[in-house]
């Protein structure tokens, strides 16, 4: 079976984040089980515009708005070739696939974007936004199989109309820890790992570091990842006298931000809105626990509260969990332990044995071999 998953960005992609780290291992999960699969996304100058990796064929056209309707054509012309089903990943709005072949559809689903729009795209432009995802979206794939990584996604799937029955929900894994050199500081660092965009609100870890600063002099602040609203967090940052003690690692490989990881105390992910927080899980991997909002949804579920970390629920609870967990070293110690435990329950082999199991049953095709 040829399987075409169709998303706006790609792990080379400096923006490119958790959803796309999912997409990939799930692809690579059905090429070892004997199907091929073909990535459809943005093109960017970090990778070429066709190449095949670890047996999955990559074709990068356009730009994170265009390719859309780039795919979308190349579809309707059979530019991918014969294509046996598609996986649509709906990033806020889908490719529309549904109108572009009569073949099985899938529609992978992070995260519901309702809180995200008014701040990404205030005004007309996000109310679109939401119309197309809420109300247009639904409708268009009524027939179709969905997949979530977390019950409080399916639960929001429900409630804007998808059936519950037609929603498969697919956890993220997490990676075994590669062995990094250094460990933990030995003084306090708190770390946030993903994309630099506003909904992710990293001003309130750089508030909550600015309110514990006088406590604790030697505190820093490590930011890993890149994205237009780097500018703007680190002009933040200077705002709130604690430039000094932020660090803004951007875009970074795989050890260094595993090295990153190890060395902090805690994870602060202040999210608006996480469909599961896959930088939990690694995290977790190095014994480090994260605070999160228990509204983001998906921490609900990748966090335990006060057994791996810690859920609150505005930002007065995020800074009083982080200045818990850096003045407390037996819980903070005790939450680590947690987060490590819970890290290995989570793995990419059972999470792709069982997406591929969805798609094989809503292409009716049996696996060439398992």
């Amino acid at each position: 079976m040829h399987i075409l998953m169709c998303n706006w960005r790609d792990t080379r992609n400096p923006e490119g984040g958790g959803s796309e780290r999912y997409v990939e291992a799930m692809a690579r999960g059905l090429v070892e089980r004997g199907h091929a699969v073909t990535i459809a996304c943005a093109e960017h100058e970090h990778a070429p515009r066709d190449e095949v990796v670890d047996g999955v064929r990559f074709v990068r056209r356009g730009t994170k708005l265009s390719v859309y309707l780039q795919v979308l054509l190349r579809i309707l012309f059979r530019r991918y070739g014969p294509v046996d089903l598609v996986v649509d990943v709906q990033n806020g709005l889908p490719f529309f696939t549904r109108l572009a072949t009569r073949k099985p559809v899938v529609l992978l689903i992070h995260h519901v974007h309702r809180e995200q729009w008014p701040v990404v795209y205030p005004g007309i432009v996000g109310r679109i936004g939401w119309w197309i995802e809420s109300r247009l979206s639904p409708w268009l794939y009524r027939r179709c199989q969905y997949v979530t990584v977390s019950s409080a996604t399916r639960d929001e799937l429900v409630a804007l109309g998808v059936a519950s029955e037609r929603i498969a929900i697919v956890h993220n894994g997490s990676d075994p820890a590669p062995l990094v050199v250094g460990g933990r500081s030995t003084t306090p660092r708190i770390i946030v790992v993903g994309r630099l965009v506003p909904h992710k609100q990293v001003e309130h870890a750089i508030d909550a570091l600015s309110e514990l600063l006088p406590d604790h002099p030697h505190l820093h602040l490590d930011v890993v990842g890149d994205g237009w609203w780097r500018d703007a967090l680190i002009e933040y940052a200077v705002d709130r006298d604690v430039i000094d003690h932020v660090t803004f690692h951007g875009f970074v490989d795989e050890r260094t931000k595993h090295e990153l990881l190890a060395a902090a105390w805690v994870m602060a992910l202040p999210s608006l809105k996480e469909g599961w927080g896959i930088v939990i899980g690694e995290a977790g991997t190095h014994a480090t626990p994260t605070v999160a909002y228990r509204s983001a949804g998906g921490p609900r579920e990748s966090i335990h509260d006060g057994v791996s970390g810690v859920l609150v629920d505005d930002r007065d609870g995020l800074t009083d969990a982080l200045r818990r967990l850096i003045s407390e070293d037996d819980e903070r110690k005790r939450l680590g332990a947690g987060a490590l435990a819970l890290s290995h329950q989570f793995s990419w082999t059972n999470a792709t044995r069982h997406f591929a199991g969805v798609v094989e049953v809503a292409g009716h095709v049996v696996p060439a071999h398992h």
